[in-house]
């Protein structure tokens, strides 16, 4: 005679655990925001993928900013999380997403993100403002200069359409441009301003480095030379 036995709860429960797909929680926590400000929305060109800027208001001045990407009811946080909103710009394939990310008056850092498996992560360990920042003293003639405030890393127009705008030829989602600007405290008294002033060099997103065109040479060398005087 076969004896019937009856299946344990916790391995009844296992079981059901088991045949059920898993959820995972997706989505900005309850207590943010989505802003209907339409400025602060982006669209991918393909048409699948959807910024959406959600924000924390805890009353006492400490505003909190999280970006997540919309790919059908698939949310993923584009991190870190900031005290502002941000611009975001994607490569015509879709592929590459920067944001444009304002950290305080003047100032503004950029990250960049790539698409694997079907969402967007962070492309690089450090942001691609630092990135560019540590090219720019590893040169020879740039490695002394310091500023002090008004820190800028800007993402040049033109990402769209690989800067034919600039009468360049180059591979369509291949390279970033940036341009890096600044302003020293120390200057003579006959100056109003000085410090650097829209320096440029182009990333690339095959090798992960950076290099400066001949074509930006002159502007370059104004640009470390930039100042307003009283």
């Amino acid at each position: 005679m076969t004896a019937f036995c009856r299946p344990a709860p916790w391995l009844a429960l296992a079981v059901m655990l088991a045949a059920t797909p898993a959820l995972a929680a997706s989505g900005p926590p309850p207590d943010y925001i989505l802003t209907d400000n339409a400025d602060l929305a982006f669209t991918s060109p393909d048409g699948a993928t959807r910024i959406e800027q959600y924000m924390k208001d805890s009353k006492d001045f400490d505003v909190k900013w999280q970006a997540w990407a919309r790919n059908g009811e698939r949310m993923t946080e584009l991190k870190p999380e900031q005290g502002y909103g941000a611009g975001f710009r994607f490569t015509s394939d879709s592929q590459w997403l920067v944001r444009m990310q304002k950290t305080g008056s003047g100032e503004q850092d950029l990250f960049l993100y790539h698409v694997e498996n079907g969402a967007f992560v962070s492309a690089t360990k450090k942001s691609l403002s630092d990135l560019a920042w540590a090219y720019f003293h590893s040169r020879p003639d740039t490695k002394n200069m310091k500023l002090d405030y008004h820190i800028s890393a800007n993402l040049m127009k033109g990402t769209e359409d690989a800067y034919r705008w600039l009468g360049v030829d180059w591979p369509n989602n291949r390279y970033l441009l940036i341009s890096l600007s600044g302003e020293m405290d120390k200057h003579p008294k006959n100056v109003a301003v000085k410090g650097l002033a829209d320096w440029k060099c182009r990333y690339d997103h095959k090798t992960g480095k950076f290099d400066v065109p001949a074509m930006f040479a002159k502007g370059n060398a104004e640009a470390l030379n930039w100042e307003i005087k009283r």
